[in-house]
């Protein structure tokens, strides 16, 4: 079987849930291709659309959340976005791309994408199967607008949501949110820690802004320092990503503090998240189901207005994490309380009830199945 994933840069989360089925697909011997179908066009059109998305999100993230709302607004209309007209400049480079490079099926971890092989649906062009896959916990403005096949969800508690939205309910696949190989990788805290170089002896908290560097990182950092000084034991490990700004100001600051670590992005980010105690994090979709797989006591900060607000909600009501929205006065309280043993062995317990770590497999095991029908058609 031959797969195409189509992913967009903006965030992390997209890439890895891409790259997590292209490693799953591999490893079950099909040929799967990713692609960010905005390097077609040329003009760096892919760091344009993946940049704007960034910037906003570390400088401005109030304004997302108005583009988001305007996005939930425009959803009502009886008329197609402006998103979905934007993306119809991309036809003739996906046409031309899927004729040099035929697939079985095609795998969708954006909307964006989604715009585009549905605008080439509407002129009457041929394409390969499509499915998919939502990286959110909840259905994100434009979903509904997108012609897939089949739409993969997070869980079957969302179902109700997409459905309301106008996804047809047959189309609905609750099979979860694709993770890398390596989060299901099983190691405890101590192999973790002498594979990362860590100290046996010391507890370690994990602060990440996910892949850029997001999350209002240093106030947090802030609202810590006492925390830190009362716990001589602990060490804060900070992933900055790739907001090198961030880096820079952090190392200037406490580059000779020994209870601060300071990474920029690292591959070993499941290594990091086993060897920690607690991880806060931003509530990105895919980071937050990577440390749900982990099984690690969780705290969200900072949500980006939008989807990243109905992901903390997901969580937090569901038992499979706090949030603390005041960082100066919920932070420190709820690190304590995750310290706490049984409640954070109830929190793990739930995210292994909430949430499936063999999504990627099990999405394979479906997309397989849709290329052996048509195969069989």
């Amino acid at each position: 079987m031959k797969a195409l994933i189509l992913y967009c840069g903006t965030g992390g989360g997209h890439y890895s849930a891409a790259y997590a089925l292209q490693e799953e697909l591999e490893s079950r011997e099909h040929s799967a291709a990713m692609l960010d179908p905005y390097t077609l066009k040329g003009n760096q059109l892919d760091h344009k659309v993946n940049n704007a998305y960034i910037k906003i999100i570390q400088k401005a993230p109030k304004v997302f959340g108005f583009v988001y709302w305007l996005g939930d607004m425009y959803r009502k209309l009886p008329c197609h976005s402006p998103v979905y007209w934007a993306n119809k400049k991309m036809l003739k480079p996906m046409q031309d791309y899927l004729e040099q490079n035929p697939a079985d099926i095609v795998i969708l971890t954006h909307i964006f994408p989604g715009e585009i092989l549905t605008y080439m649906k509407t002129k009457g062009i041929s394409i390969p199967k499509t499915v998919f896959v939502a990286t959110d916990y909840t259905c994100i403005p434009f979903t509904e607008e997108i012609d897939c096949d089949y739409y993969v969800i997070p869980s079957a508690l969302l179902a109700e949501d997409f459905a309301a939205k106008g996804i047809a309910r047959e189309r609905i696949v609750p099979l979860g949110i694709p993770v890398a190989k390596s989060f299901n990788e099983n190691i405890d805290r101590k192999e973790a820690k002498e594979r990362l170089g860590l100290q046996q002896k010391k507890q370690y908290i994990l602060l990440s802004g996910g892949s850029i560097g997001a999350g209002k990182i240093r106030k947090t950092i802030s609202s810590l320092q006492s925390y830190l000084a009362d716990h001589s034991d602990m060490v804060l490990i900070v992933i900055c990503g790739n907001n090198q700004d961030l880096y820079d100001k952090l190392q200037k600051r406490y580059g000779e503090n020994k209870q601060i670590m300071l990474l920029q992005s690292t591959s070993e980010i499941a290594a990091y998240m086993k060897a920690s105690s607690i991880l806060i994090s931003k509530p990105g979709g895919l980071s937050s189901t990577e440390a749900a797989v982990i099984g690690a006591p969780l705290l969200h900060i900072s949500p980006i207005p939008g989807c990243e607000k109905k992901n903390m909600s997901f969580f937090t009501h569901g038992g499979m994490s706090i949030g603390a929205r005041n960082k100066k006065k919920a932070l420190i309280p709820a690190l304590q309380k995750l310290r706490n043993r049984p409640f954070a062995r109830d929190m793990m317990r739930k995210q292994r009830e909430l949430i499936n770590p063999s999504a990627a497999s099990d999405i394979c095991i479906f997309i397989e199945s849709l290329a052996a029908n048509d195969s069989a058609g």
